[in-house]
């Protein structure tokens, strides 16, 4: 029997223009309404998840910025953190300051970018689906200053393998810290705050087993839980390494594949 149901945000929940259908948030209430917990689990930070779960009273836990934080809602506390210390940051903030990319970070919840552009380009993506997004100058120099623990640096360049090449070259100093890419950018985070590893700490804090834990996902960041939960069910739209991974393969976000894996996978 499935206990948990972690579902991924951006193109998964989310269609390609961004949205949520209502059917698919009926959908996951109806899940919760049966007894399995559902559980936002997304490469964004708390602060950004998408306004049509904001409002919704049918899940209680958030894993976000890629599994470096499990938020109870219920409670206001963290039941897992996996972060990495602010010096750390800073140095690869300084190795790749000669790449050609806009920088931001997710610190305590909220999304801190460089520069007043990714600033209006990010606002301009999350629209109201946002909280919070701070506009430091120097972000290198904010979190040596203010010794800032941190979820995630998320990376934006023009899509070109070169620069994933020269991003992994500069993580293998860090056997800590890992990097999960997507279409035009890339998501940096502690390799203990994975989505899977967050999917297991917070079963294993409820007494919930991977068996009893199904996940839906569709990029490279949503590895990690494809390979430790019991039912690993892929959109449609995901790449490959996933799909490899998966004992479902459900409809594309835009065919509304996160409703057919609720009403035909996990309550049938």
């Amino acid at each position: 029997m499935i206990k948990i149901l972690a579902v991924d945000m951006d193109g998964t929940c989310l269609d390609s223009d961004g949205k949520m259908a209502p059917e698919t948030v009926e959908a996951l209430r109806e899940a919760s309404e049966r007894g399995v917990l559902v559980v936002p689990t997304t490469g964004r930070n708390v602060n950004c998840l998408p306004k049509a779960l904001k409002n919704q009273d049918f899940y209680r836990y958030i894993i976000s910025s890629n599994g470096s934080l499990v938020v109870d809602t219920a409670e206001g506390k963290t039941v897992f953190e996996a972060c990495f210390d602010s010096e750390t940051g800073a140095e690869i903030l300084e190795k790749t300051k000669g790449m050609l990319i806009f920088k931001a970070a997710h610190i305590n919840r909220d999304f801190y970018t460089q520069g007043r552009i990714l600033q209006m380009v990010v606002k301009k993506f999350f629209k109201d689906n946002s909280v919070n997004i701070v506009y430091v100058r120097n972000l290198k120099r904010f979190i040596r200053k203010n010794k800032t623990q941190i979820e995630e640096f998320q990376f934006f360049y023009k899509e070109d393998e070169s620069y994933r090449e020269k991003l992994k070259k500069i993580l293998s100093d860090y056997p800590d810290i890992t990097v999960a890419h997507s279409k035009g950018y890339a998501e940096i985070y502690n390799k203990k705050g994975s989505k899977g590893t967050a999917l297991l700490a917070l079963g294993e804090s409820l007494g919930i087993t991977a068996d009893e834990i199904a996940c839906i996902g569709d990029e490279e960041n949503d590895i990690s839980m494809f390979d430790v939960a019991g039912l690993p069910m892929a959109m449609g739209n995901a790449i490959d390494a996933i799909k490899e991974r998966a004992k479902v393969i459900l409809p594309t976000n835009d065919e509304k594949g996160v409703v057919t894996a609720v009403y035909d996978y996990i309550l049938r």
